[in-house]
């Protein structure tokens, strides 16, 4: 099949709509459930190659969650501390530690819990039936891989009244040198971005500090990966083998720090015990859990600890989480990676990195205030890589 005709574009008025291999060749997927929609296919083309990249470059298994053709993170196949499990919801998954690319997933869907919902999931590895069952558990659109075990399949095709949307993708294609797009009638054209990107990027250290071991180099590897298949402007924080905060399609790069920075935060601070004892309501459903677990954070729409509130989503009135507290549990944490598609250009990028545990850096590099960049650096004792290689994504 070199043709699939879709139910319609980006919205519903834009019809027709269909993928297609314009030299009439087979496509290299196959759709073995559901409907998938122009958007679906973007963000699984999009993250199937970025658990690509991620598994080629560490040699892991790996997984993501896409939304709206960005990863709200992805992550290696490495075991989940007893804390993470709780804040990632499968604290109750048994075989969970000997099965990395479920652990994988764990962490992918875990790290963003309100930017998953609704995701696309992409695979590295083909689906087991556990890996499978805990997709299930969740609200998303779809999953790529490059297959699925017969139990596999069979728990997927249960999902979403029988809907849910399972692609397998052929794990040999190779894409074509040269990429074209449409723009307004006017065709574009540029070569595939195929650079590679590994330990040898993070060569050229350009602080006083040069020490990168390897788990902060495993981790700067996963941010670069992240951001190769984000939209830009696009920073990315990660630690522990997975994306925790990604700022993608900012038109300031600061804002892109303070973006992801914040979503970095709150992934630590679903980790703390205040957090992960919230007397939840039995029957409260995982999606209700995650807003009242961002809402008790960060405060945002409502004060769910607030009279009449409260009672909505706990069994009993939860002490707040003060900012002070919130700031103290913050203050020791360190050792978290950050890269960024394109230089810092101002030094306030790195002050507000520190904020978060920021150790490690790597960028491109080339701003006319690298040097103001690097001092910020040495001052709080990071370690930071130019790689040379800017990688905007649109």
């Amino acid at each position: 099949m070199n043709e699939f005709e879709l139910k319609y574009g980006c919205n519903p008025n834009q019809k027709p709509a269909r993928i297609f291999m314009e030299d009439g060749s087979e496509l290299p997927v196959e759709v073995l459930n559901g409907r998938p929609g122009y958007i679906n296919f973007l963000d699984a083309l999009n993250s199937w190659q970025l658990v690509k990249e991620l598994k080629q470059a560490l040699g892991l298994p790996a997984a993501a969650s896409f939304k709206h053709v960005s990863p709200t993170s992805a992550a290696v196949g490495l075991p989940l501390s007893e804390g993470l499990k709780k804040a990632c919801f499968v604290d109750d998954v048994s075989g969970l530690d000997e099965n990395p690319l479920a652990c994988a997933y764990a962490r992918a869907r875990g790290a963003d819990r309100l930017c998953s919902f609704g995701d696309w999931v992409a695979l590295s590895e083909p689906c087991d039936a556990l890996t499978a069952s805990l997709i299930k558990r969740e609200v998303s659109d779809g999953v790529i891989a490059p297959g699925y075990s017969p139990e596999a399949l069979e728990i997927l095709k249960t999902k979403r009244k029988g809907g849910y949307n399972v692609v397998r993708i052929d794990p040999a294609y190779v894409p074509v040198e040269t990429e074209r797009k449409q723009v307004f009638g006017v065709s574009f054209e540029q070569g595939r971005n195929d650079c590679r990107i590994d330990r040898s990027l993070l060569e050229r250290v350009v602080t006083a500090n040069k020490l990168l071991p390897d788990s902060a180099a495993r981790d700067l590897i996963v941010a670069l990966i992240t951001l190769k298949y984000t939209q830009s402007n696009s920073v990315c924080y990660a630690v522990d083998g997975q994306a925790i905060g990604v700022g993608a399609g900012q038109q300031s790069r600061i804002h892109c720090t303070r973006l992801a920075g914040s979503k970095a935060d709150t992934w630590f601070l679903r980790q703390a015990d205040k957090v992960l004892n919230l007397p939840f309501r039995p029957e409260l459903g995982r999606p209700d859990r995650d807003n009242a677990i961002d809402g008790y954070v960060n405060r945002n729409e409502e004060d769910v600890c607030a009279e009449g509130v409260w009672q909505r989503f706990f069994t009993r009135r939860p002490e707040p989480f003060t900012p002070e507290e919130q700031r103290e549990y913050l203050r020791g944490i360190r050792g978290v990676a950050l890269g960024s598609d394109a230089f810092f250009p101002f030094s306030d990028n790195i002050e507000r990195a520190f904020r978060s545990g920021v150790s490690y850096v790597a960028q491109p590099g080339g701003s006319i205030r690298d040097d103001a960049v690097i001092e910020a650096c040495n001052r709080h004792g990071m370690v930071m890589c130019f790689t040379g290689l800017r990688l905007f994504h649109h």
